[in-house]
């Protein structure tokens, strides 16, 4: 099983995560909000955190509302934030940000 991260670990490891940030709810996960031009995109979105989490074999919880694509990471089996859960952070963060719209 992964070792838990101190709160130390998270905080340094969140500051090069810009996009996340920590929820103060138990087991106080790691959370991001992306915001795409529809949800169209939004589901190419999905799809692409899908492949990276399922490679890994370690997957967020996901809601998807129109546009706008919420993440929440946290290693349920260990009881809180591990680092399979900074890198799977640092692999979402990385995918390109798909774009369908004609505008």
């Amino acid at each position: 099983m992964p070792r838990l991260l101190s709160d130390e670990e998270v905080g340094r490891q969140l500051a090069a995560l810009p996009d996340w940030h920590r929820r103060t709810e138990e087991p106080r996960p790691i959370a991001a909000s992306f915001t795409l031009t529809d949800f169209a995109d939004a589901m190419i979105f999905v799809n692409q955190i899908a492949a990276e989490a399922e490679e890994m074999d370690h997957h967020p919880d996901i809601d998807i509302r129109w546009n706008t694509v919420e993440l929440v990471l946290c290693t349920h089996s260990a009881g809180g934030l591990t680092q399979l859960d900074v890198e799977l952070a640092h692999r979402i963060s990385a995918l390109p940000r798909p774009s369908t719209s004609s505008d």
